[in-house]
């Protein structure tokens, strides 16, 4: 197996910098661009503890430290959002917003095809209502 083929995906990505470079452009989209209004409406007035919160999942997800996951074991990300009103509309804002997002934090077009993919299923399967 070459070194590459043992790279994660957090390795793949470039590691920690660009997972916060992306987490950061997402929330700031959701700020600042009203496209985004109805996903910005259900979060908290403070979205530093969110933005903290996604960049250690989506780090940990990837395959990168852990800390997000050993830090809150047996917690599902779909479980934290079922009560959430969560219907296809929300998640396509979602979806298009991370897309964006990787794009501004210069996430490699095909990794961040791919990311984009599997946020769309995530998305999908986040729909509550």
């Amino acid at each position: 197996m070459t070194d590459a083929a043992q790279q994660t995906a957090f390795d793949q990505i470039g590691g920690a910098a660009p997972v916060a470079a992306m987490v950061n452009a997402f929330y700031d989209l959701m700020e600042t661009d009203p496209a985004y209004a109805r996903l910005r409406a259900i979060h908290g007035p403070d979205l530093t503890p969110m933005r903290a919160s996604l960049a250690g999942f989506i780090t940990g997800w990837l395959g990168g430290p852990r800390d997000w996951f050993v830090q809150r074991p047996g917690v599902c990300m779909m479980s934290l959002h079922r009560a959430m009103p969560i219907d296809a509309e929300l998640g396509r804002q979602w979806v298009e917003a991370m897309a964006r997002a990787m794009g501004q934090a210069k996430i490699e077009p095909e990794m961040a095809k791919a990311l984009s993919e599997v946020f769309g299923r995530m998305s999908a399967n986040m729909t509550t209502r």
